[in-house]
C-alpha cells in the first residue's frame, strides 16, 4: 500500500525542485556569476548561488511575497530575506508583530522560526538589475502555484513592494480574468483575490524606503497587526 504524502514531504520534494531548476539561462548565468565575483565584506564566504526557496510554517494563515532574492542576501545565504538589510528591517517588524521568533536573519542556521506565516519570492534565483523579464516570471510562476496550492491554510498575502504586488497579480491572471486598474499598490490597500484570499500592499522594506521614511518601524508593524486581525 502506498504510504500518503504528507504536507511536508510534498514541501520537500517542491523545495528539491526549485534548487535544481535552471530554465532560464539568464538567471542561471547571473546568480553563478554574483556567487562567483561576490562582494567584498563577504569574500570568505560560500555563496549558495542557487534558486531560492520559500520558509516559514507550512500551515500558516499569512504568506509575506517578495519579487525575488537579493544578489548578496539570499543569493548568498541560500534563505529569503536573510543576510541583507532588507531582511534587518523586516525581521525587526516581524518580531515586533509576534510573527517570529527573533528579530534578525542572518544565516539558514540562525534558529530563526516563523509563527502562522510563510515567506517567499514571485520569482526564485536573482534577476540583474532587479528586473526580471515576464517569461521568466511566467516561467517561475509554475513553482509559487505549487506553493500556493501547498499553502492550504493561507487567508493574507501580503506584497512587499510594488513589484512583488504586480507580480501577484500578474500570477492570478494566468487562472483569472483580472483588470490591473482594480488593484492599485499602495501601503495597507487591501483587496479580495478570486480565490477568497486578501492581498494586501506593503511598501518594500529597502534600506531607500526606510532611509526616504517612506517606511518606518510602527507603520510595517500596524500593518502586520492589521493583518493578524483579519484572521481572527
Amino acid at each position: 500500500m502506498l504510504k500518503k504524502k504528507t504536507p511536508n514531504s510534498l514541501f520537500i520534494n517542491l523545495n528539491n525542485k526549485i534548487i535544481k531548476c535552471s530554465k532560464c539561462k539568464r538567471l542561471v548565468n547571473f546568480r553563478k556569476k554574483i556567487a562567483k565575483e561576490k562582494r567584498k565584506q563577504y569574500i570568505n564566504e560560500k555563496y549558495w548561488g542557487k534558486p531560492i526557496t520559500g520558509f516559514g510554517d507550512i500551515n500558516g494563515e499569512i504568506l509575506l511575497v517578495g519579487l525575488a532574492p537579493a544578489a548578496h542576501g539570499g543569493n548568498r545565504t541560500g534563505r529569503v530575506f536573510t543576510g541583507d538589510r532588507s531582511a534587518d528591517f523586516l525581521y525587526k517588524c516581524l518580531y515586533k508583530a509576534k510573527m517570529s521568533n527573533q528579530r534578525t536573519s542572518e544565516n539558514k542556521n540562525d534558529g530563526l522560526k516563523l509563527y502562522n506565516t510563510y515567506v517567499t519570492a514571485a520569482l526564485k534565483c536573482v534577476p540583474p538589475g532587479d528586473k526580471p523579464t515576464l517569461l521568466e516570471l511566467k516561467t517561475c510562476f509554475n513553482y509559487f502555484k505549487q506553493e500556493i496550492d501547498l499553502l492550504r491554510n493561507v487567508k493574507i498575502i501580503i506584497a512587499l513592494g510594488k513589484i512583488a504586488f504586480d507580480a501577484c497579480i500578474q500570477f492570478y491572471k494566468e487562472t483569472y480574468f483580472l483588470k490591473n486598474k482594480d488593484y492599485v499598490f499602495a501601503h495597507a490597500a487591501k483587496y479580495q483575490l478570486p480565490d477568497k484570499k486578501i492581498l494586501i500592499g506593503c511598501y518594500h522594506p529597502s534600506p531607500r524606503n526606510v532611509n526616504t521614511k517612506r517606511i518606518n518601524l510602527s507603520k510595517m508593524v500596524r500593518l502586520f497587526k492589521n493583518a493578524k486581525k483579519i484572521i481572527i
